[in-house]
């Protein structure tokens, strides 16, 4: 596949082979007997703009953290994350904002978007955490990045430490990557990155990359096989017709099964089967 190619997977419910065929998933995803074979269970969700005028962001926010929780209590999450945008551009906000995050019973994380306006070291302050975070579980490591400043500046992961993780993690099963803003140019408020996907093809243990920012995009597209997964968005003003969350869930098998919530029913089920 070219650098600049991707396909956009839009059925329902599908497999993602190895050798990168897609195909249909069937009914069995959605068994009780599947439910049995996951072994890490996570939620994704980005873009809640809190404080964003004319819009009813306090509710978008009781929302997802209610929906969170009630999955939380049917089927544990290891963590969530809260894939950027978190405020919108105001960051008096910040407090609020936390204080309604923490609300979510499984752990949580929080990466910098475009308009969260404020320095590393205020970040660390707010969040208790840095803008770029790693953190293992089990055979799994998942890393964290900012994609942004507090300008609202649109850029490319820090490449010195997006490698030296990688390396880092490189004995691992999996690695998972959530960044805010598309790295590979595959949507319409995107970056080019070409350095990172050179860091990228050394690493064949990448499973997935999460984005946000672009709240019209809920599927997954690939770019030098390596698939990029979004999931909309769940407030803003802007975007698809609902507003909800990501459930990532993988198997004993070391495939991948996704779909979003919108907040309420399952929609865009897919399956990543294992690529390494």
């Amino acid at each position: 596949m070219k650098r600049k190619e991707f396909i956009r997977l839009s059925v329902p419910a599908f497999l993602l082979l190895a050798n990168g065929k897609i195909v249909k998933a069937n009914e069995y995803w959605l068994s009780e007997e599947h439910k049995r074979k996951v072994k890490l269970r996570f939620a994704v969700a980005s873009d809640g703009h809190y404080g964003q005028p004319k819009t009813d962001y306090e509710n978008f926010h009781a929302t997802l953290v209610n929906r969170i929780n009630e999955e939380h209590n049917k089927h544990p999450f290891s963590f969530c994350v809260i894939n950027g945008d978190i405020v919108h551009d105001d960051k008096s906000h910040y407090p609020a904002v936390k204080k309604a995050l923490d609300g979510l019973v499984p752990k949580y994380y929080v990466s910098q978007g475009n308009h969260d306006h404020v320095t590393a070291a205020e970040w660390e302050t707010i969040w208790n955490m840095p803008v770029n975070l790693d953190f293992t579980i089990k055979k799994n490591s998942f890393l964290v990045a900012t994609t942004s400043n507090e300008t609202g500046t649109y850029l490319c992961p820090d490449l010195g430490w997006m490698k030296q993780k990688l390396e880092e993690h490189k004995e691992q099963e999996n690695i998972f990557i959530f960044i805010h803003i598309n790295p590979g140019k595959l949507t319409k408020h995107a970056v080019d990155c070409p350095e990172l996907f050179e860091i990228f093809t050394k690493h064949k243990n990448i499973r997935a990359v999460f984005n946000g920012h672009d709240h019209d995009e809920e599927g997954i597209k690939k770019r030098d096989e390596v698939p990029f997964v979004f999931d909309a968005h769940f407030g803003g003003n802007w975007g698809t017709d609902y507003r909800g969350f990501r459930i990532v869930e993988l198997m004993k098998d070391n495939s991948i099964v996704t779909y979003i919530m919108d907040p309420v029913k399952r929609i865009n089920e897919a399956n990543i089967a294992a690529m390494i």
